[in-house]
């Protein structure tokens, strides 16, 4: 009896390795540190700066696959991923994520900024040689990877303006302390997904869920503290410090109903939504004030 050969790999399947939603969040945040720095109109530079984050962050994606798919095969929320369900190999994830982190590289140096294209080496760097392996070993692995995904803010500033300045930073601690009570909110709701791989984070040891609540509220006070400081310093105007404060309110309410343990399970997918509509809300805000203020 002859084998069954797997079926050739869709151009969906591939698409979905690079996983398009978290990818589009980190260029959309390059995006953002770019239009920040306020740089004058340079068109071409701005395209290869989409296509060169676009590039790094789907490669990443890819490789974190690569590095993953036996334990996102034992996790119901990962199982129907690529890899794990047999529609793309590992060998051809592992070619094409190094082809497109590499291609990204390349076109950041030859054609954005040198800085830009060294935080992007960063971002990799981090992403797959500190945060993935650390889910197996640290119960900091979230904050880990929030540090990871918290340079695409940079390659758009340096991209921008050719140095890190303040404001960068600034945008830098944002996207850090939001992703905290944004990824503790999701790793609570698939906490016995997590225990069941022994990944060793804090929602898998603390079963009752009081020091996760605690936690992502004391980073969504350090989220609304940092997203103030570009009034106070002159970086932003009174108008964007109102948003800023009126945003970061509203996410202060949801992550202080997070600590209460009757409806904890609900109260973290409100954090979690109510953090996808946070960000956008505060960096949009801050944009544009810097392009629209005198």
């Amino acid at each position: 009896m002859s084998e069954v050969l797997p079926a050739p790999a869709r151009f969906g399947d591939y698409l979905e390795l690079t996983k398009p939603r978290l990818s589009l969040l980190s260029v959309l945040t390059a995006l953002v540190g770019y239009l920040a720095a306020r740089p004058p109109s340079q068109p071409q530079k701005l395209a290869f700066l989409v296509l060169g984050t676009s590039l790094a962050a789907g490669g990443v994606a890819a490789l974190n696959q690569w590095l993953e798919h036996e334990t996102d095969a034992q996790m119901k929320r990962t199982a129907d991923r690529p890899i794990p369900t047999g529609k793309v190999a590992t060998g051809s994830a592992f070619v094409l994520g190094w082809l497109m982190c590499i291609a990204s590289l390349f076109l950041l140096f030859a054609k954005v900024d040198v800085l830009a294209a060294l935080f992007t080496l960063l971002t990799i760097v981090a992403y797959l040689g500190w945060y993935t392996p650390a889910k197996k070993w640290s119960v900091w692995s979230t904050e880990i990877g929030a540090i990871a995904g918290a340079f695409p803010p940079l390659i758009g500033w340096t991209a921008g303006e050719g140095r890190v300045s303040a404001l960068g930073w600034i945008l830098f601690a944002v996207l850090y302390f939001w992703q905290i009570p944004h990824f503790m909110a999701v790793a609570w709701t698939y906490r016995r997904d997590y225990a069941a791989v022994h990944f060793p984070m804090l929602p898998v040891r603390d079963e009752a869920g009081g020091r996760v609540a605690a936690w992502s509220l004391v980073n969504a006070v350090a989220l609304v503290i940092v997203s103030l400081l570009p009034v106070a310093l002159g970086l932003a105007t009174k108008a964007y410090g109102l948003a800023a404060a009126a945003c970061g309110g509203w996410f202060l309410c949801r992550a202080i109903v997070f600590l209460k343990p009757a409806g904890r399970d609900l109260a973290a997918r409100k954090l979690f939504f109510g953090s996808i509509i946070y960000l956008p809300l505060v960096l949009g805000a801050l944009v544009a004030d810097r392009l629209l203020a005198p």
